[in-house]
């Protein structure tokens, strides 16, 4: 046997065993589990679209189950049940019942990237089984989920056969999984085989909170904005090529626009990509038509959206797209990327309106922020109007009532 073949055998094989040792100790664990729900989340301070679904998705076990308790695995040291209530509202505007417990992590290096230089992926899956362990010896739930978030479109080719095969073995075990757009539901119904099991629960987006901003807004410095981690896969340095090339494009009558960059940073290297923005901004001679905002309070991210006149996603394949929906609910046009969630469930016609626009590289972004930017204001105002309307499709509402759908048939049947 070639080499290679061993190796892939020889990872094979470790990666059952472990799965195996993990099994084994939740089953001898059952016995002395207790009634509780518990959410595999290592990073609790990411700020993202995932950390939403998190709180929410607690805030709808304690509506739906008030006799379980709910409990949070963390990497986060400093997380606390009395900090994680307080995050959850300035954050994300979530109101949570009560205060989760936490179970702290200490082996969360293993599932970060920066672990790894080389076969990053073999080691992340080791690692995340590693992490499970440490959680389930920790405390062993009678609920467990995962809401830490899908690998599928970070998968690299040379892994994809492998790791496609070993995610569908292990998703194929699941009571319930899950998805949170029609893209991904064809994916994970491929890859497990299990499409009973199957539901589509759209994330959790605020648009009743955001649906009472005015859509009237300044146009004498338009603002587009941009709310995305800092991380590489968010495609932040296009968005700054395009409102380069959006700049030289407008007509010198027309206002000039700001570009709000808003998000968070999880640790030292979503810093130092932040700092390579800003200094990309100035490379290209933009410096002084954009703004960056880090960790924002939810608060004062939506007195940002209420200004905007377009939002801008560029992330290729991402599931969803929450921020495209926080976009369209406040009033901005979106301009998104033109794959997965954003193309196939979001950024759609609303009663035979356009709601917005999708983009695949630099020269389609600035086209769409010129088209935008010139448009007549009541033209401007219809499709604000459009997008509004469709964004109602995904409001924390909808998501409470799809969650608990779902859960319920599980719940009931413990319960026997």
């Amino acid at each position: 046997m070639a080499p290679y073949g061993i190796l892939i055998w020889a990872v094979i094989t470790a990666v059952l065993a472990s799965i195996l040792i993990l099994a084994s100790h939740v089953h001898n664990a059952r016995r002395n589990r207790t009634t509780s729900v518990a959410f595999f989340h290592p990073y609790t301070n990411d700020g993202g679209g995932g950390e939403r679904v998190l709180w929410c998705a607690v805030k709808a076990i304690q509506e739906e189950s008030p006799d379980l308790d709910c409990i949070v695995y963390t990497g986060d040291h400093d997380a606390s049940p009395d900090s994680l209530l307080a995050r959850a509202v300035d954050r994300f505007g979530v109101e949570l019942l009560h205060p989760p417990k936490v179970v702290h992590l200490y082996r969360r290096k293993w599932i970060e990237e920066s672990t790894y230089p080389r076969f990053t992926m073999i080691g992340q899956s080791f690692g995340s089984v590693y992490l499970s362990w440490e959680a389930l010896c920790k405390f062993t739930p009678l609920y467990y989920f995962d809401t830490s978030g899908n690998w599928l479109s970070q998968c690299k080719i040379v892994y994809y056969t492998f790791f496609s095969w070993m995610y569908g073995f292990v998703g194929s075990c699941a009571h319930l999984a899950m998805v949170n757009s029609s893209w991904t539901q064809s994916h994970i119904e491929k890859l497990w085989g299990i499409p009973d099991r199957i539901k589509r629960v759209y994330p959790p987006c605020d648009t009743s909170g955001l649906q009472v901003l005015p859509l009237e807004r300044s146009t004498e410095y338009p603002a587009i904005i941009s709310v995305a981690q800092f991380r590489p896969e968010k495609a932040h340095p296009l968005q700054l090529e395009a409102f380069s090339v959006a700049l030289r494009k407008l007509d010198a009558d027309l206002p000039r626009p700001r570009l709000q960059f808003v998000g968070s940073c999880r640790n030292k290297s979503d810093e130092e990509r932040l700092q390579s923005l800003k200094d990309k901004s100035i490379e290209l001679k933009v410096d002084g038509n954009v703004e960056f905002y880090k960790n924002l309070l939810y608060r004062d991210l939506v007195k940002l959206l209420g200004g905007a006149v377009v939002g801008i996603h560029s992330m290729i394949d991402e599931h969803f797209g929450i921020s495209v929906v926080e976009y369209m609910a406040a009033g901005a046009i979106p301009i998104a990327h033109n794959s997965a969630g954003p193309k196939m469930d979001i950024v759609l016609e609303e009663d035979g309106q356009q709601t917005g626009f999708l983009a695949q590289n630099a020269e389609e972004y600035a086209d769409a922020i010129v088209k935008i930017i010139s448009m007549p204001e009541t033209e401007r105002l219809e499709m604000a109007a459009a997008a509004r309307r469709r964004a109602a499709r995904f409001s924390e509402q909808r998501f409470y009532q799809d969650f608990k759908a779902a859960i319920r048939p599980i719940l009931c049947h413990a319960a026997r």
